[in-house]
């Protein structure tokens, strides 16, 4: 999407960001030896489009994935910051990347080449229901045939017509992934989740393999086949902007997991760069 962040009194920076865009920059720059960051996406044909294209590529991402369609255009959105904390407004009903599973032969080709995947809840909440049930699909595939497939719940209430439908559809998600990176509050206020543990042992009950409860500043907790550990947060500097310190988190742990570390070792890996990434503006901090 389209990102307006705040750059001073009144002014706002135009970017490029997005939940699972913000992953894959991240990503692109802690990704392991022989591995690349691909985004699959909609964008339309429009110079705003093109521009985005051109940023994806300068920063590192393939782009091979990215399904064109005529006369459509991306998202946007605008960050508001109050002590830190943000809130967002959104523009984003005929966004391009609404459409981004309407092609099952696209998707087939880009989950052919592809050895893992990443998407959120926010991806699935855009998708109209045909699309949102080709791309599951698709994943569960990725996970028979041994792929890691990370998921974010990143459950955003004002994308879903009602929460019974965000819960079926989380869940339905879970299934299909080997690796589950969910925030508390999301759970908590989604499920009614009182304790991490408990959401990591249902995410775990459909048969996730390693799941990682984000909670802000406090510990994460990180449950896996070999144990459950809690691992404390890494405190930053100076908190200027929350934007994208989940997304970042994601990157940094699966980074290392595909580098090979441990699920704890990569606990702290995803700690320390959303600790570094809440100290800047906007979603993508060096």
């Amino acid at each position: 999407m389209v990102e307006l962040s705040v750059a001073g009194d009144g002014l706002y920076r135009r970017g490029f960001a997005g939940d699972t865009f913000n992953t894959a920059w991240h990503f692109a720059r802690q990704a392991p030896a022989g591995w690349l960051a691909a985004y699959l996406t909609g964008l339309g044909t429009d110079e705003m489009s093109e521009e985005m294209l051109g940023f994806f590529m300068a920063s590192g991402i393939e782009t091979d994935a990215v399904r064109r369609i005529e006369g459509a255009s991306p998202g946007l959105y605008m960050i508001h910051l109050k002590d830190g904390e943000r809130s967002f407004s959104y523009w984003r009903e005929m966004a391009a990347a609404r459409r981004l599973a309407a092609d099952e032969d696209h998707l087939a080709e880009v989950f052919e080449r592809g050895d893992a995947f990443y998407f959120s809840g926010i991806t699935l909440a855009i998708l109209p229901p045909d699309g949102r049930d080709r791309l599951i699909r698709h994943l569960a595939v990725a996970k028979a045939s041994g792929k890691m497939v990370a998921f974010d719940p990143n459950v955003r209430p004002r994308l879903w017509p009602d929460m019974a439908t965000a819960r079926r559809a989380v869940e339905a998600a879970a299934r299909v992934s080997t690796h589950c990176l969910p925030s508390f509050d999301d759970e908590r206020a989604t499920f009614g989740d009182e304790t991490s543990r408990e959401t990591a042992a249902r995410y775990r009950s459909v048969g996730v393999a390693e799941v990682v409860v984000k909670d802000g500043a406090s510990a994460a907790l990180v449950s896996w086949d070999g144990g459950r550990e809690q691992v404390p947060a890494v405190p930053p500097a100076e908190i200027v902007d929350t934007t994208g310190a989940g997304d970042s988190f994601n990157a940094a742990y699966l980074a290392a997991r595909l580098r090979g570390a441990g699920p704890v070792a990569a606990t702290i890996a995803g700690h320390r760069l959303a600790s570094r990434v809440v100290g800047g503006h906007g979603a993508l901090v060096e």
